[in-house]
């Protein structure tokens, strides 16, 4: 299927932008509030789904536990099949395996074997080969295992994002932004979910892989004290491979840092790093 051209300029007033297109349609859930709202409203205006449509949930390991009871949660509540994806190599291949809330990796292990196959090579805001490769790609072997030949990619970028809108590289899938197609903003996104029974867990900045190196210095400064042991991970990465995941700043580095601070560099906005703020997606 050839490359679609998107536009969210205007939006679609003939009828609800959250009716699914026609064909086999994959739902991207990265499991954050944002796609959880997109996947709702999506249930709300199709009565459900059809069997042409699959919601998938992709876990690296390294997300943290709320986002995975989150997933699990939406899926319970709202009567929703949300496959779980891990990234694997198996006999030295690439392959995915199909897993669930209580077999999910929590250790890092999916994120663990990729790096080990790249031997040594971390990936970096350049080269961001862990999103494409544990996301990704791991959809579209297990959309291909389906035997699906082409189809709509939902994405869940709202319109104030509308800087993060591209056009599918692949020939097997357009992408499709109905939360962008709905004027949808991230106040409308926190509004749903301040009425809702339920909740992601979490605060602001701790979606996607907890530690990723595109978020801030300043979010990746307040993980190191809030949650070490996570971030230890990535440090140990960053030992055992001899590299860095960024190329201005090591974890090990920035841990010691935050250790021997006080909380006063939080206060004070000009201290840590704002920039690169952004969270891993799909």
């Amino acid at each position: 299927m050839a490359a679609v051209k998107w536009s969210w300029t205007l939006p679609r007033l003939d009828c609800n932008p959250y009716i699914l297109p026609p064909g086999e349609v994959l739902v991207s859930f990265s499991g954050g509030r944002t796609s959880g709202y997109m996947l709702h409203q999506i249930l709300q205006a199709n009565d459900g789904l059809p069997a042409t449509a699959k919601v998938v949930f992709c876990n690296t390991g390294r997300e943290d536990h709320e986002t995975l009871d989150f997933v699990q949660a939406c899926s319970d509540r709202w009567n929703v099949q949300i496959t779980w994806l891990e990234y694997r190599r198996i006999g030295g291949k690439v392959a995915f395996e199909e897993v669930s809330h209580n077999s999910a990796s929590r250790n890092g292990e999916p994120f663990q074997a990729l790096i080990d196959s790249k031997h040594g090579y971390l990936p970096n805001q350049q080269v961001r080969y862990c999103t494409e490769e544990m996301k990704v790609r791991t959809i579209k072997r297990y959309l291909v295992s389906l035997g699906w030949k082409s189809w709509v990619n939902t994405v869940g970028i709202r319109a104030d994002e509308a800087h993060r809108l591209r056009d599918s590289k692949d020939k097997r899938w357009r992408n499709w932004y109905p939360l962008a197609d709905a004027m949808a903003t991230k106040q409308d996104v926190m509004a749903f979910w301040s009425a809702q029974p339920f909740d992601l867990q979490i605060v602001p900045g701790r979606g996607n892989c907890v530690g990723c190196f595109l978020k801030s210095e300043a979010t990746l400064a307040a993980h190191w004290r809030d949650d070490p042991a996570h971030m230890q991970w990535w440090a140990d990465q960053e030992s055992a491979k001899g590299s860095t995941f960024h190329k201005s700043r090591s974890y090990a580095q920035l841990g010691d840092f935050v250790k021997r601070q006080s909380d006063w560099i939080f206060d004070d906005e000009a201290f840590l790093c704002q920039v690169d703020g952004g969270e891993c997606s799909q």
